[in-house]
């Protein structure tokens, strides 16, 4: 049974941080594209940031442009869980946090779209404040 377990949501001031983690289980995550997407009240899920799966050690990564700078993606295959460390917030960062799986990616590659995930947490609400 596929499980992605979101943790680490909260309030946070403008200027705060917050580290964002989630726990996957029932497929195999060391070869699986991670990302993880938001979504506002009234608005679209997006794309937040996403790391790829590797061969080597070397992981591709990619952000919303809003973010690079503030937020950054990293992962532990060792204990199958993806971190999103989010620093200097800001209110438009407010949203429901969600972790996505793609089991089908190759290697390298980063899927900036919803339909290309297979797998999906029950989101982790990060409200900021000004």
């Amino acid at each position: 049974q596929v499980q992605l377990v979101e943790s680490g949501g909260g309030l946070v001031q403008a200027g705060g941080s917050l580290k964002l983690s989630c726990a996957a289980s029932g497929f195999t995550f060391s070869r699986s594209a991670m990302s993880w997407f938001r979504q506002a009240p009234g608005k679209e899920r997006e794309f937040v940031a996403g790391i790829s799966w590797t061969y080597d050690s070397v992981y591709l990564v990619d952000y919303l442009d809003s973010v690079k700078g503030r937020l950054a993606i990293s992962r532990d295959n060792a204990k199958n869980t993806v971190f999103l460390q989010m620093n200097s917030l800001k209110p438009e960062d407010t949203g429901v946090y969600y972790c996505a799986a793609d089991v089908r990616r190759q290697p390298k590659h980063i899927v900036p779209n919803a339909s290309g995930y297979d797998y999906w947490g029950q989101g982790t609400q990060v409200t900021v404040s000004s």
